[in-house]
């Protein structure tokens, strides 16, 4: 949930969260719309940031309320994009992206799906996105967090290599001060009930009744919490990779379910990485995928205890490093290769590793903040140092791919209490939700995804698919899970029942 990473949790953020926001071409192509946004030309505020924006992709700012509880306050710009349907006698409305993260950009994702959308959808719907309140071209908030402290493996929390969390209990504290200090009413108003608002807000100035939605990973939970607070605002709505919705949990929930899912992710790769066909690449890590689980573990706590030097001056490639690149790689089948590239070349004792670029340097400032503003700001979290020792000893034995991470202290427990309590996910409302689910997650694992099923009821139904990651819908999945979110995208129909995609 995934991005914390364009993806669940902390892996999106690395990587999407990063992408300039869109800014208008000029003046002389402005056309107010009758809802008060003035699309224009999308350009990007650094160029040399990717993807570019598409042909007849369209960009404007919504202004929202920075505080939803004085709506005639002091308003903020969120960046908003679209692009029509090339056929408007097929259209039925309007489709809204919703990213993962938190942190993920919403304009970068339309901008990466818009062509696979577009040959799915033909032409049924307008395709719109928005960055949430943190990202991109959307107001920002800044914690002031030194370099070191904005790193991913120390913004994940992975305990010492003993296993000790000290480091972690003055890191969180210090973050969580410092983000107090900073981050001000922008940082406040980074919670999913705030991006569930904005987006209903963005339904309004597009000038729809309803909206269509695909939302992916923690998109799933803006979807979800969409959904509760204006039921008879969604039309076909899509969640794609879910996790436990549970109010009391939320964020601290997903995260705990990261062990199990790189666990049962974890013998793709396994297969991946001892097939014969690897040896001509150079990436065989062992004869049988049963060997392969024993050695990566045993060279991420050679790594605790003598790092290796990268390609990167003054970044080593370190026991937790090794172990965030693998949670990293588990996300894609076509990410096994730069992993397996990493464990042979951490081997090898004439070669430096190549860090992924996530891994290589520390996340912009503003991009810190958001990551651990709305997990915290969403839900209360447990302060007591000596049950995350606990925890961490116990998750360490049970998971040590993870090795206590998902349980590990955040400045979550530093952080000032919620202004509101989180949505409560129920099965009132309109039967009008399609969930769609890897059966190997590594994020957002089948049991994670179980749970918002249950929560959901008759509102939904589930497409199980036999295949390993994260992301399904024109992403990571198979052709039948992609025909059944098709169907029900163009047609409105879907499965009678919970079905299953074998691969």
């Amino acid at each position: 949930m995934t991005t914390y990473a364009s993806k669940a949790l902390l892996i999106a953020l690395s990587s999407a969260a990063v992408v300039a926001g869109p800014t208008a071409a000029g003046p002389a192509s402005a056309a107010p719309s009758p809802a008060g946004l003035v699309w224009t030309e999308c350009a990007v505020t650094r160029p040399h940031l990717r993807p570019t924006p598409l042909p007849g992709q369209e960009c404007a700012t919504l202004s929202v309320p920075l505080d939803y509880g004085d709506p005639r306050g002091r308003q903020v710009g969120i960046a908003v994009s679209r692009i029509r349907s090339d056929r408007p006698g097929e259209r039925r409305g309007a489709l809204a992206v919703i990213p993962g993260g938190p942190g993920s950009s919403g304009v970068q994702r339309l901008t990466t799906k818009a062509e696979a959308l577009r040959r799915e959808l033909g032409g049924t719907y307008d395709l719109v996105a928005m960055d949430p309140r943190g990202v991109g071209g959307s107001v920002k908030a800044n914690c002031r967090l030194e370099e070191d402290d904005r790193r991913m493996v120390t913004l994940r929390s992975w305990p010492g290599a003993d296993g000790s969390i000290a480091e972690n209990v003055a890191r969180s504290r210090r973050t969580a001060e410092a983000c107090a200090r900073n981050g001000g009413d922008e940082l406040a108003s980074m919670t999913t009930a705030n991006q569930a608002r904005d987006l209903d807000r963005f339904r309004q100035a597009l000038g729809e009744e309803k909206l269509s939605a695909w939302g992916v990973s923690y998109g799933t939970y803006v979807g979800a919490v969409y959904a509760q607070r204006f039921p008879h605002r969604t039309d076909r709505w899509v969640l794609d990779s879910s996790s436990d919705p549970d109010p009391k949990r939320v964020a601290r929930g997903w995260l705990a379910y990261l062990g199990q899912g790189a666990e049962e992710r974890f013998p793709d790769f396994a297969a991946w990485a001892a097939h014969p066909d690897r040896a001509a690449q150079g990436l065989r890590l062992a004869e049988r995928p049963e060997d392969v689980r024993p050695l990566v573990i045993a060279l991420a706590e050679r790594l605790d205890r003598a790092p290796v030097e990268s390609t990167v001056p003054g970044a080593p490639l370190t026991g937790n490093v090794l172990r965030q690149a693998l949670q990293n790689a588990l996300y894609s089948d076509a990410a096994f290769a730069g992993f397996a590239r990493l464990v042979v070349d951490a081997q090898g004792p004439e070669t430096r590793p190549a860090l992924p670029p996530e891994l290589a340097a520390a996340l912009p400032d503003e991009d810190a903040a958001l990551m651990v503003g709305v997990i915290c700001n969403d839900v209360s979290w447990p302060r007591s140092v000596p049950a995350h020792e606990r925890a961490v000893v116990a998750d360490r034995a049970r998971h040590p791919l993870t090795a206590g991470f998902p349980v590990n202290i955040t400045p979550c427990s530093f952080w000032k209490a919620p202004a509101e309590k989180p949505t409560r996910i129920t099965d009132r409302g309109p039967s009008d939700i399609l969930m769609i689910q890897s059966l190997r997650d590594p994020s957002t694992p089948y049991a994670a995804g179980l749970k918002m099923r249950a929560a959901l009821g008759d509102r939904a139904r589930l497409v199980s698919v036999d295949q390993g990651g994260h992301g399904m819908y024109v992403g990571n999945g198979n052709a039948c899970g992609n025909a059944a979110v098709t169907e029900f995208l163009r047609t409105g129909k879907r499965p009678a029942r919970d079905t299953y995609c074998a691969n």
